[in-house]
């Protein structure tokens, strides 16, 4: 991929979590703001210091990720990609778009290479400051000290084809906070970029640690003083830009592939709400998209899942290639209107699954982020349930990571593999077949 190297506090509660524009759907009013005095830091950091036990009245909770199963250590490298052919859909007058990516890929070798940390000081400082998980206090985490079990520059084991795996996160979200599955891919084989969408994320920090912040707080109070349909109109670009960018990501791996910096293979595509989103509506758009996994993402422009109407195209007309839905407790195509839509459109193979006890935010980071915080800080088991649900750590962390993998390797790789994707596995007593 090319680099192109040359160039006052706010409320939100997104603890639902759930919809195309966390904001819009939930009502709230957010105002954007900046995260001043941030600067760029190293991008590894010391992994050997045990997480610490956190005084409940003053220090800071640090949290830990699970490692990844696979057989495969996991290098990194984090690219800055200018589109010069696109103008910035959120700044007027900037003539070109930048984004941040992060490359995870199965490394040859990991011995003397750092791992980085989940969050650089200032994507952490602009995560903290927007807060998107509501019930968690401001001030009191270290975003930033956690470590991934990725590998800065460990190099690429290039032992056959690696399919490509592109992620999108949720609205708000930055592309960081899906790592546990972005690490666990990478160490199956798999190469996966994560996406950060600019102004959409919470903090996107670049290259000499210039910080750009989410406009969409801003946009959606524009919106909201507007009425309904320019709430339905910004949700409809927040996604469209989404898939923008997805597209112009894959022409970078496109050019990979014809420089043989990669070795061609199929590419697929996954993400969480909004991000789940991006992934299907991005395969219909564009057939470079094989496989396409949706973690609790809604398929329309609506305020409330099970609301009909102002359904996405690729609702409306489905899908032919293989795809995967993973839902929260309670939500399936049979009362997620989107989700019956694309459903009874699309050809081909598709699963419907859902995560008993889970809830929006399990699909992410958060499923093992959150209890620790809770421990550490003293909250109540209340905080922990709203925003990741009853069902145990251990196990939605195991359940995602067996599902989307599997998903993969049938479709990407041709494996034979992975039978508890065609029907229920004692193995998963948690995941429900619709």
């Amino acid at each position: 991929m090319d680099t192109n190297d040359t160039d006052g506090d706010t409320k939100t509660n997104l603890t639902s979590r759930r919809r195309v524009l966390a904001a819009s759907a939930l009502g709230l009013a957010w105002a954007a703001s900046g995260v001043p005095g941030a600067r760029a830091t190293a991008m590894a950091a010391d992994d050997t210091a045990p997480t610490p036990r956190v005084s409940h009245a003053s220090r800071m909770a640090r949290m830990k990720l699970p490692a990844p199963s696979g057989p495969y250590g996991v290098g990194t490298v984090s690219l800055r990609l200018v589109d010069r052919r696109r103008a910035d859909p959120w700044v007027a007058g900037r003539r070109r778009l930048e984004l941040m990516v992060d490359v995870r890929y199965p490394a040859r070798s990991v011995a003397s290479r750092p791992r980085v940390p989940q969050m650089t000081q200032g994507e952490a400082a602009g995560f903290d400051r927007v807060n998107n998980f509501g019930a968690l206090p401001k001030g009191r985490i270290d975003w930033s000290a956690t470590q991934t079990f990725a590998h800065l520059g460990a190099p690429l084991d290039r032992r056959g084809p690696r399919p490509v795996v592109l992620y999108s996160p949720g609205v708000g979200d930055p592309r960081t906070l899906g790592t546990t599955l972005t690490d666990e891919l990478a160490s199956h084989g798999f190469v996966v970029v994560a996406i950060d969408h600019t102004y959409d994320a919470s903090a996107v920090e670049f290259p000499g640690g210039r910080v750009e912040t989410t406009l969409l707080p801003r946009e959606f109070e524009r919106a909201q003083k507007e009425g309904p349909a320019a709430v339905v109109a910004l949700m409809q670009k927040t996604c469209a830009v989404r898939v923008a960018d997805t597209r112009f990501v894959l022409d970078e791996v496109e050019r990979a592939f014809a420089t043989g910096r990669l070795e061609r293979a199929p590419i697929g595509m996954f993400g969480q709400s909004a991000g789940g989103f991006a992934a299907l509506q991005t395969m219909h758009d564009d057939g470079r998209i094989t496989a396409a996994a949706n973690l609790d993402g809604v398929l329309a422009y609506v305020s409330e899942d099970h609301d009909e109407g102002e359904l996405s195209s690729v609702a409306r007309d489905g899908v032919d290639g293989p795809f995967l839905l993973m839902g929260m407790d309670g939500d399936d195509r049979t009362n997620v209107p989107s989700w019956r839509a694309l459903w009874e459109h699309s050809d081909g193979w598709h699963r419907d699954l859902v995560m008993r006890g889970a809830q929006h935010a399990t699909y992410t980071d958060a499923t093992s982020l959150i209890p620790q915080i809770a421990r550490q800080l003293g909250l109540p088991k209340e905080t922990v349930t709203g925003l990741v649900g009853t069902v145990p750590t251990a196990r939605a962390i195991a359940a995602q990571r067996a599902y989307v993998t599997a998903f993969f390797d049938r479709w990407l790789r041709g494996r034979a593999g992975g039978h508890f994707l065609d029907g229920p596995s004692s193995n998963y007593p948690e995941v429900r077949f619709v």
